[in-house]
């Protein structure tokens, strides 16, 4: 008899959501479970894991797949429905993956959009100096802005509270805070701390800006004086720019809890999640994205497109397990054919 969670997603996919094809049979490796037409379908993943279970479901697919399969169970299992959010601007260009120099800025940009990340220093009392502070890289530097712009939604305050509140929002993320992981986010909330931004646009044939901080208020993010020990992570509260809360207020994009969890240390599928949660929802048709494209904006790690494709196809797989709405159509030759899909947070108050 199936878990009756298991009937509710069967009840609310009845159809296939994501159909992957190629003119190269073989080039894009999907499950073994095939439609009549010989498309292999992603969506079909979730199915057999309603369908059969985790343990017989990792019976029927490639040996690749199988870390989906359990992906994919611990998604339909997983009854919390809690939100966070992220500015749309950070949908459309996002954080760089690895490190940069710290006096090198990020610079990315589309046909309409781009973003400028600058380093910039941080100030001990009595300093002349400071210390210079490198761009944010990485999934840790994703996860604290997170955090920050989900809980500055949620209290509708660009005044964040970083004490036990943040804390336990790292343990459901499942994020350990001690040894590396601890250095690790210490280093990255001093470099969120220092950079400023600018998100430059083009909508309806005018152009405009925005440039502030990310953290305003002569505030730092950690505590300098813990030692990994004894002591706070983090201090009690911390202020954000006015102009970055005022844009976040305006174009929020929900996202579950859920999937950022799972996600928390694939900085790609965390970026590509939060693109199909912000285009998704709101497309009234099918819309193509050319693989040069998501080139563009995916790929700066890449200097050639036949190195960014695999990679990027795989944290996509990812991606998708925990959006199982989300309607993707993947082809060889044209890039992402994304249809009209519901948002990745059912409740409609929460939709930008």
């Amino acid at each position: 008899m199936l878990d009756q969670r298991y009937r509710n997603f069967l009840t609310r996919h009845a159809k296939v959501h994501i159909a992957i094809w190629s003119k190269k049979p073989g080039y894009f490796p999907g499950p073994k479970v095939r439609s009549k037409e010989g498309i292999g379908a992603m969506g079909q993943i979730h199915e057999l894991v309603a369908r059969h279970g985790r343990d017989t479901a990792r019976k029927l697919v490639s040996l690749e797949e199988k870390r989906l399969v359990d992906l994919a169970a611990e998604v339909l299992t997983d009854e919390k429905v809690a939100a966070g959010f992220t500015y749309s601007g950070f949908c459309m260009a996002s954080l760089p993956h690895r490190s940069l120099p710290d006096d090198s800025q990020w610079v990315r940009k589309s046909e309409d959009f781009s973003l400028i990340i600058e380093p910039g220093k941080l100030f001990r009392h009595g300093e002349e100096n400071g210390t210079l502070y490198g761009v944010p890289f990485g999934p840790r530097a994703r996860v604290i802005l997170l955090y920050l712009q989900s809980e500055a939604i949620k209290s509708n305050s660009r005044e964040i509270e970083l004490g036990s509140s943040m804390r336990q929002w790292l343990d459901r993320m499942g994020i350990e805070r001690g040894g590396k992981t601890y250095k690790a986010f210490r280093d990255q909330a001093a470099r969120i701390s220092a950079c400023r931004l600018t998100f430059a646009f083009k909508k309806h044939g005018r152009e405009g800006f925005i440039r502030d901080s990310i953290v305003d208020g002569g505030l730092s993010l950690f505590d300098m004086g813990f030692d990994g020990r004894q002591g706070r992570l983090w201090q009690e509260t911390v202020l954000l720019g006015e102009k970055f809360f005022q844009s976040l207020k305006k174009h929020p994009v929900p996202l579950w809890d859920g999937a950022i969890s799972r996600l928390a240390n694939q900085s790609l599928a965390i970026d590509i999640y939060c693109w199909l949660a912000y285009r998704l929802h709101s497309l009234m048709q099918p819309s193509t994205v050319a693989w040069s494209a998501l080139h563009v904006q995916f790929g700066a790690s890449y200097a050639y497109l036949h190195h960014f494709k695999p990679r990027f196809l795989e944290s996509l797989k990812t991606a998708l397990i925990v959006y199982p709405d989300a309607k993707v159509t993947i082809s060889d030759d044209e890039g992402l054919i994304l249809h009209p899909s519901p948002p990745p947070v059912r409740d409609r108050r929460l939709i930008a």
